[in-house]
């Protein structure tokens, strides 16, 4: 079975939860509506289900392979990634005036999902060049902006992120690659990036790193280090490209998942490349991208990116094994039914736990689209809307969310795919049924751009005790509002409303111990850091959907879609009913269990 894009659930959240139409009223935006948005994403829906979706089993068999210095991506790659420049998918939501079609991130999001769930190997490509974007768009010279960003923008070129090095892991304070500064302006480059995703491939023609380093001289730890522009090939003067940068690629990685995907190990400045045979020496040469010491800052804006777009590739993943569960259910006939509906063995969709596992999948991803279609029309106003009011207080909700989008979906995605497994029972742990892929896949998603735990600190830290709750009490507040006109609506809307409720008291909770526990007492505050991002993440979650339930009904009433709409309304109610009242152990977990976290002294495990 291939990729079917859920191109219906996408047009609701766009129409009911971003409110499309009020995002087109913002200047710049003014041809982004409705049937805008349907139009991108049914062609962006036939593009994947029918080019990149094909590739995704036969790549993960055989993956990326490493020869020498170079890389040879998996069959049928470079093709599909051809036709995705030329069909202009790089550019959608980058500004016109670089080449893009300044399209909103609402309707972006939902483009980004489906070239995920069709491949999310392949797609890790075009994520990470959408952060070196943002980056030179924010920090860029106009030099630089003249030199990279319109071959970024067009998919000609690629772009990468450096930070990771062997000794350093997340700790990006031990960051080693020097930068030594050049007469003409430039830097040399030296040292070993490791977990470089798309590294090194045949995709195209030229590779655009962003790499963090420490110039000479500079202060320890995160305030010393910079960001340049490294590009595997020398760009002229006229914009064609020179001779090969002093950048290599010396492996690839062998992973448990997301295969297809090269995740190189880089070497700068070992002196092999030809421009060193030409007399430069070695060292790769690299552009200062803003200023000398301020590149971890420059740098969060492409993990920032970043982050947003790996907790769509959760919900995208969850979406692709969903859709291979209920395929697998409605024809594996195994067993018969408890009720005794049928004479013989039926297909397993009739046994009550198979419909509930289904249910858990559909409804987490359900969820969490719904979520980071909250967050993208946020963004989108934060960076649009002429009120200076209004922009703050959206990009305060944006970064809110951006952690949940990130943690929660990433986890979430492990979840269904595990369920996935288990939907197919012993077929499930075969690989040539393809259950399996996902699994494995989704397995990096909680790991790279930040861990949970990382998301859960910035969570903690910079998104809920600086301010003293203030942002997070205001989402709880709109929650609340939510609560209340559910309460007052349908049996269903009523359920929904009650353990909703029931949920933004438990986050109260956990929001008042963060703020008193951060400082006085930050070893209990971050022991429940991780446990908080899944309730903040399970709880907006759970309120999109009480809003979509209230959508449903309302277009349910005017006669539209009647199956489609009936089925949103069971998804919300399934969600409350059965995923939201995790919500309360974790509030116990957060409030109560810092102590038992570490009681255990270190050299007692």
């Amino acid at each position: 079975m291939s990729y079917t894009a859920p191109v219906k659930d996408f047009l609701f959240n766009i129409e009911h939860l971003a409110r499309i139409d009020e995002i087109a009223k913002l200047p710049g935006f003014e041809d982004a509506g409705l049937e805008t948005a349907q139009a991108v994403l049914q062609e962006c829906a036939r593009f994947n289900e029918q080019v990149v979706a094909p590739l995704n089993f036969e790549a993960d068999k055989a993956p990326s392979r490493h020869s020498g210095t170079s890389v040879t991506t998996s069959q049928g790659f470079k093709e599909a990634y051809r036709q995705y420049a030329e069909g202009g998918w790089q550019g959608l939501q980058h500004p016109a005036e670089e080449g893009g079609q300044g399209l909103p991130k609402t309707i972006a999001a939902a483009c980004v999902e489906m070239l995920n769930s069709a491949n999310l190997s392949f797609a890790l490509c075009p994520l990470l060049t959408d952060g070196a974007i943002e980056a030179l768009l924010t920090a860029g010279s106009d030099q630089l902006k003249a030199t990279y960003l319109e071959k970024l923008v067009s998919g000609q070129w690629t772009g990468t992120m450096n930070l990771t090095e062997p000794q350093a892991g997340s700790d990006l304070a031990a960051v080693r690659t020097r930068a030594e500064p050049q007469a003409d302006g430039t830097y040399k480059i030296f040292g070993t990036k490791i977990f470089i995703t798309y590294g090194e491939h045949d995709m195209a023609e030229n590779i655009v790193h962003l790499v963090l380093a420490r110039v000479q001289g500079a202060p320890e730890g995160v305030k010393g280090i910079s960001l340049f522009v490294v590009p595997k090939f020398m760009v002229k003067g006229d914009g064609s490209l020179g001779e090969r940068n002093d950048v290599y690629c010396v492996s690839i990685e062998h992973k448990l998942g997301i295969k297809a995907s090269p995740t190189a190990v880089l070497q700068y400045g070992d002196g092999t490349a030809a421009m060193c045979k030409n007399g430069a020496g070695p060292g790769a040469v690299g552009y200062l991208v803003g200023e000398e010491n301020r590149g971890l800052e420059y740098m969060f804006i492409m993990m920032n990116a970043a982050r947003y777009g790996v907790g769509v590739q959760g919900i995208a993943v969850a979406e692709r094994a969903y859709q291979k569960a209920v395929a697998y259910a409605k024809e594996r006939v195994q067993s018969r039914p408890v009720d005794g509906s049928t004479k013989g063995a039926a297909t397993i969709i009739h046994h009550p736990d198979v419909r509930r596992m289904l249910m858990t999948m559909r409804a987490l991803t359900e969820g969490c689209r719904a979520t980071a279609s909250a967050a993208a029309a946020a963004y989108d106003a934060a960076h649009h809307d002429p009120d200076p009011r209004v922009r703050q207080q959206n990009q305060a909700f944006y970064e809110f969310l951006v952690p949940l989008v990130k943690g929660y979906g990433t986890e979430m995605s492990v979840e269904a795919t595990s369920l996935g497994v288990q939907v197919h029972g012993g077929m499930g742990f075969i690989e040539e049924t393809g259950a399996a892929q996902y699994y494995r896949d989704a397995r990096i998603l909680p790991i790279y751009e930040g861990t949970t735990a990382i998301q859960a600190n910035d969570l903690v830290g910079r998104k809920t005790a600086r301010d003293g709750g203030r942002v997070a009490k205001g989402v709880a507040e709109q929650v609340e509002l939510t609560e209340k006109r559910l309460a007052g609506g349908s049996a269903d809307a009523k359920a929904v409303a009650r353990h909703l409720h029931a949920a933004r008291r438990a986050f109260g909770d956990a929001v008042d111990c963060i703020d008193a526990n951060a400082k006085a007492h930050p070893n209990a505050a971050y022991a429940g850091s991780v446990p908080y991002l899944m309730l903040a993440g399970n709880l907006v979650a759970g309120w999109q959907l009480g809003r979509a339930l209230l959508a449903a009904e309302e277009q349910l009433a005017q006669g539209k879609d009647a199956a489609f709409m009936q089925a949103k309304i069971v998804t919300a109610r399934f969600y409350a009913e059965h995923i939201l009242p995790r919500t309360l152990a974790l509030r116990d977990a957060i409030v109560d269990g810092a102590g038992s976290a570490l009681a255990l002294a270190p050299d007692a495990f």
